[in-house]
């Protein structure tokens, strides 16, 4: 039998039984869109996770800390030791010290920290509203607030707290009790969307012309490439230093997210099975149909194999269909239910995320895989419809 009258032949359910065929179509796209809106949420949270601190810069850095037992101090000395290998491409320091700020005759305690620019973007560091420094040095005057520093001051919107002014009262590191207040106002350029730690971010030129800063509380280290990663902190953590990597975390966090994702897609292949076993009901009643055309065919000429691959066809078609009615039902259930939820969530003042994602891949994926199993639950119906005798078949009614 040529391929061209096996996709014909294949076709000609949609002429004779039509509303069996598509409401089997259906079915088996029912299952199929629960696979794809389940697995598109696993997908949607893991985006929703790591969009905020996923960049390029964020994942070539280490973060190096000072250890408990303050064996080893970050300094300029260490900063410049870790530079000279030449697998960093740069270090970027931040100073810390505890300070009180004051906005609008309010007082309030919190870290005020000294950076670079740099520091932002090796941290992965992303503004709510504003900017960030724009050079090393930074103007004198500039700082970056917190989302959760706005709400020492009842701040609910960032963008109205830019180009205010606020002061600060530094506690020096020398360890004096005394607070000195930094000279002049600061200008808010910028708040980050961290909405965990209470902060303020000014640039580390300033801070050291008026704080005496003679170590450092923690470095951005960034390393020129990824498989250089390992050997850089294993000279670091050698030296006495506390390391960290985001990659690793971001790494472990798709671990996880590949767990949750088949743990959904298990959810959703309850339902598949579900669809295929109608699926499956379905070509069994076709067979007992068409028990006469067999035996027509067969008296015609036609080989079990021939029968085989009309109905194995038949049940690809099915699936293939029901797939991509599927994959439609799927995304256009996320894109409703993610709308839905962002309305509710502008209603309480929230922010609109993209809940659901579907990767091309996934959805490639699920058009083969729903071909697959059109393919399986044809098996049996095409094995028994090839092994029928002609003269049984063709005298049965």
């Amino acid at each position: 039998m040529r391929a061209s009258d096996a996709l014909k032949l294949s076709t000609r359910m949609f002429k004779t039984n039509p509303a069996r065929t598509w409401l089997t179509i259906l079915g088996m796209g029912v299952g199929t869109s629960a696979v794809v809106m389940l697995v598109g949420l696993g997908f949607g949270l893991q985006n929703i996770l790591l969009e905020k601190i996923v960049f390029g810069d964020t994942l070539l850095s280490l973060t190096v800390t000072n250890p408990p037992s303050n064996a080893v101090t970050l300094t300029d000395a260490t900063l410049a030791r870790f530079k000279s290998d030449p697998n960093v491409q740069d270090v970027s320091p931040l100073a810390d010290l505890s300070s009180v700020v004051t906005f609008n005759g309010l007082s309030a305690n919190t870290d005020l920290e000294g950076v670079q620019a740099s520091y932002f973007k090796y941290a992965g560091i992303a503004m709510a509203a504003g900017k960030s420094f724009t050079d090393d040095q930074g103007d004198g005057n500039d700082i970056i607030l917190s989302s959760a520093a706005l709400q020492l001051f009842g701040v609910t919107d960032p963008n109205a707290i830019l180009g205010k002014s606020v002061s600060f009262s530094v506690i020096p590191p020398s360890g004096a009790t005394n607070q000195i207040s930094l000279n002049g106002n600061f200008t808010v350029t910028g708040v980050s969307n961290d909405t965990a730690a209470i902060y303020a971010m000014i640039p580390l030129a300033t801070l050291s012309s008026q704080v005496g800063i003679t170590s450092y509380s923690k470095v951005q280290v960034r390393v020129s490439a990824s498989n250089f990663l390992s050997n850089v902190q294993n000279t670091i953590v050698g030296d006495g230093f506390i390391v960290s990597a985001l990659s690793q975390t971001v790494n472990q966090a798709n671990q996880i997210f590949s767990g949750v994702q088949v743990m959904l897609a298990g959810f959703g292949g309850i339902a598949l099975i579900v669809s295929a076993i109608g699926m499956f009901n379905t070509m069994t009643v076709t067979l007992l149909e068409r028990t006469n055309e067999i035996g027509v065919m067969r008296t015609l000429g036609a080989s079990p194999r021939d029968i085989q691959i009309l109905f194995l066809a038949e049940a690809v078609v099915v699936g293939f269909l029901g797939g991509m009615t599927g994959m439609a039902m799927g995304i256009a259930g996320g894109l409703v239910t993610n709308y839905l939820l962002n309305l509710v969530a502008a209603h309480y003042g929230g922010a609109a995320v993209s809940l659901f994602a579907f990767p091309g891949t996934f959805l490639g994926f699920i058009t083969f895989f729903s071909a697959i199993v059109g393919f399986i639950t044809g098996i049996f119906p095409a094995r028994r419809a090839s092994s029928i005798s002609p003269l049984e078949a063709i005298r049965y009614k």
